[in-house]
């Protein structure tokens, strides 16, 4: 068994862990493996053990691996920030986009849509905690936004998407992850079809599991450290 693949049976076996611990199925939780800045090597090694979902933040790079990986049946997550000019990129490479935190990027991505393609799969990301560092639209803000971006053609709303300030223990993380999984059930008591909680990554999924997240997002305990590439 290789590196990659030992780390990604670890990795599972946290989240059956996990699941367990909160009464959940399994089946409830999907691992995206967050493979930014390794090669596409790493991500065929991945995909040999049965990983399908890669999670990309850097545009540019995601786009070239994608080709290179063209010959697999993988699904590709954008999970960086989305500016304007990289709009039509994504709308013509990605599946899903966990980072939609305005109005005018979640346009462009629907007029951008490869004609022939399925809708684009997207969450809107939600600055929970009011990181002053992160992206994300404020909680208050989420509501009108979603209510817009679910009219959109081309693209499907399926939840939300958080990246909370680091927090070392479980019951602070808990907390926060349950503030989002709160606006997550106010939004489908308003009618909103959602059925996406992208919360959690290394550090934390354990809570975020907890809480309610739906897919987790993990990198460094499957690939290792990364360093961020010149140019990105």
């Amino acid at each position: 068994m290789t590196t990659i693949a030992a780390k990604l049976q670890l990795v599972h076996q946290r989240i059956a862990a996990a699941c367990t611990a909160a009464h959940r199925g399994v089946g409830e939780v999907q691992l995206l493996a967050v493979s930014k800045t390794f090669g596409p090597e790493a991500v065929r090694e991945a995909h040999a053990y049965g990983q399908r979902a890669f999670g990309e933040n850097y545009i540019q790079e995601a786009v070239e691996k994608i080709a290179l990986l063209g010959d697999l049946p993988l699904e590709w997550h954008c999970i960086g920030p989305v500016q304007s000019n990289k709009t039509r990129l994504v709308a013509a490479h990605f599946d899903w986009v966990h980072t939609v935190d305005r109005l005018k990027v979640a346009q462009r991505l629907s007029e951008q849509r490869p004609e022939g393609r399925p809708a684009l799969q997207v969450c809107l990301q939600v600055n929970i905690d009011g990181g002053p560092t992160k992206s994300g639209v404020a909680p208050r803000d989420v509501p009108a936004l979603a209510r817009e971006v679910a009219q959109l053609p081309n693209l499907q709303l399926r939840g939300l998407m958080t990246i909370p300030e680091p927090c070392d223990d479980f019951e602070g993380q808990f907390a926060v992850h349950r503030r989002t999984r709160a606006l997550f059930d106010e939004l489908r008591d308003q009618g909103l079809a959602l059925d996406t909680l992208s919360m959690g990554m290394t550090a934390d999924l354990e809570a975020a599991i907890a809480a309610g997240s739906t897919m987790v997002r993990v990198g460094t305990a499957i690939f290792g450290s990364r360093v961020k590439p010149t140019g990105a």
